[in-house]
């Protein structure tokens, strides 16, 4: 009976365990693990969408407006460049212990930023915390890698999912909130009985199988190499187009050290005893699609949140908590689908049509935003933003999902953070492309339409600026943002398109863990 899998309901049944899969513990046991896990998921998702809405109180309180962008650049950094770094830890030395680690750091930087005195040391503490967020996602995605297999993980896709909506529709009205009765200071705070439930939770209940570690060396070099080539092309996205040219000797400088960087990591990799990321990953064709699905979807997701709410706040006329609670089509969408898609994998086993489908949905749906005008309403763009929800709700959890299942047992931590780092790169690439776009687009049809004045210095004006302006003035600026927003969505689509052709290429390899007459998928389907 010991050698026996037990099923999902906790009884034995099905064939001989393997060290390459997981046992599935009852199916009650995984659902405290998991509430646990998205616990420390919401942290992660929520902590700059809350520090974002106090941010003005927190620089009338601090100063430094002039260090404003460091302040969520700093934490951007952390988590970008320590994501790999946390993930293979977790391989070498044990999930659980890593995680909680990750969790600890996260919270010491909260309430190190909860007390910074100036400017300056916030920023420090919120690489502090970016750091210990780095650890986060990937080690919930790890976790459930390792303790759910990959054919039962749909089930909780739909958990996902909603934690990802939950925090962008109750981070903004959550910081307003705390901002206005408590402080900007327990913005930072707020993480701490959240953490703490997280903490002991994992603790008492998260029991991972046994396996044998490493005892091999860290790759300091690899690490260090890939750490820096990250930092330089976060900053190249963050700071090119708006605190310097993109022709810029500053932007250059930062561009030649970041491919020098990743070249001289990719080299170290090959000789390094225990690489960071290993190569040999990348030889798994449905793995490097999912990748380049994921960096499609984490362009397409983040620069349709940052300019959906510019839009309703300038054209449609939408407060800035309404612009939040109207991105709901997209939300909902993008949970029901999510789900959906995960009950249909457990039940199926197949899973290509998916990633398929739902880049030709993001498409389609960027597609339709990009068509939007001054005289769009709320329901046309509601509906156009349910498409897209659609696509991403099949596209998120999806590819997360492939990638793990595309690799052994013993690399799941660095399969979830590199596909986890693929998503946030795209997401600084999204943003940035897209920004400089609309930007740009603002500011060409406020000058030839003779309302340049009111865009000198920034082409996003608050409602209250916008409501100063006067009528000539205003209504340029609803045209010159509604032709941004077309220029904007338009490049995403096209930029999705990369997606439609990487998801028809991926090869509908069995998900380990699809019941008794099915083998686990090899572990290496070479390209």
């Amino acid at each position: 009976m010991a050698d026996l899998i037990k099923t999902a309901d906790g009884k034995a049944g099905g064939p001989p365990a393997t060290k390459a899969e997981p046992m599935a513990p009852p199916q009650r046991s995984v659902r405290v693990v998991v509430l646990a896990l998205m616990i420390a998921m919401l942290l992660a998702m929520l902590d700059n969408l809350i520090v974002g809405t106090a941010m003005p109180t927190i620089v009338g309180d601090l100063g430094g407006l002039e260090h404003l962008s460091w302040v969520v650049t700093a934490y951007t950094l952390a988590t970008a460049a320590s994501t790999p770094i946390w993930g293979k830890l977790g391989d070498m030395y044990g999930r659980k212990g890593i995680f909680l680690t990750s969790i600890v750091i996260f919270l010491i930087g909260s309430v190190l930023s909860g007390m910074a005195q100036d400017m300056g040391q916030l920023i420090g503490f919120r690489a502090v915390q970016g750091l210990g967020a780095g650890g986060l996602m990937v080690g919930v995605m790890a976790i459930i890698g390792d303790l759910v297999p990959p054919r039962e993980r749909g089930k909780y896709q739909g958990m996902m999912a909603g934690v990802m909506a939950i925090a962008m529709i109750g981070g903004p009205l959550v910081g307003g909130t705390i901002t206005d009765h408590l402080g900007w200071r327990w913005s930072f705070y707020i993480n701490l009985p959240l953490g703490a439930v997280a903490l002991i939770m994992i603790t008492a209940v998260l029991h991972l199988p046994k396996r044998e570690r490493t005892k091999r060396n860290v790759d300091y070099l690899g690490a260090a190499l890939l750490t820096v080539g990250i930092t330089a092309i976060v900053l190249v996205t963050t700071w090119g187009g708006s605190e310097y040219d993109w022709n810029s000797a500053v932007i250059m400088e930062l561009i030649a050290i970041g491919v020098a960087s990743l070249a001289g990591f990719l080299f170290v990799e090959t000789k390094a005893a225990e690489p960071i990321i290993p190569l040999h990953i990348f030889r798994n064709r449905n793995f490097t699609l999912m990748s380049v699905v994921g960096f499609m979807a984490g362009f397409v997701m983040f620069g349709a949140v940052l300019f959906l709410p510019l839009y309703q706040q300038s054209v449609q006329h939408a407060s800035a908590t309404n612009s939040g609670l109207l991105l709901l089509p997209m939300l909902l969408s993008m949970m029901v689908v999510s789900l959906i898609a995960g009950r249909v994998t457990t039940s199926t086993g197949r899973y290509k049509v998916f990633p398929v489908v739902g880049s030709i949905l993001m498409v389609v749906g960027l597609f339709l935003l990009a068509q939007m005008d001054t005289g769009t309403s709320r329901l046309t763009s509601g509906l156009y933003m349910a498409v897209l929800g659609a696509g991403m709700g099949f596209l998120m959890q999806i590819t997360m999902l492939v990638a793990q299942n595309s690799v052994e047992l013993k690399d799941m931590g660095v399969a979830s953070s590199s596909t986890t780092l693929f998503r946030t790169l795209g997401s600084s690439f999204g943003v940035a492309i897209m920004g400089a776009l609309f930007t740009g687009r603002v500011q060409d049809e406020m000058a030839s339409r003779g309302g340049g004045a009111a865009t000198a210095h920034s082409a996003q004006l608050d409602a209250a600026s916008l409501a100063k302006l006067p009528v000539p003035a205003r209504e340029a600026y609803e045209f010159a943002v509604s032709s941004g927003t077309h220029i904007a969505f338009l490049v995403g689509a096209s930029v999705g398109l990369a997606a439609v052709v990487a998801s028809v290429f991926v090869k509908e390899v069995p998900l380990r863990g699809a019941g008794p007459e099915a083998k686990p998928a090899p572990a290496v389907a070479e390209i």
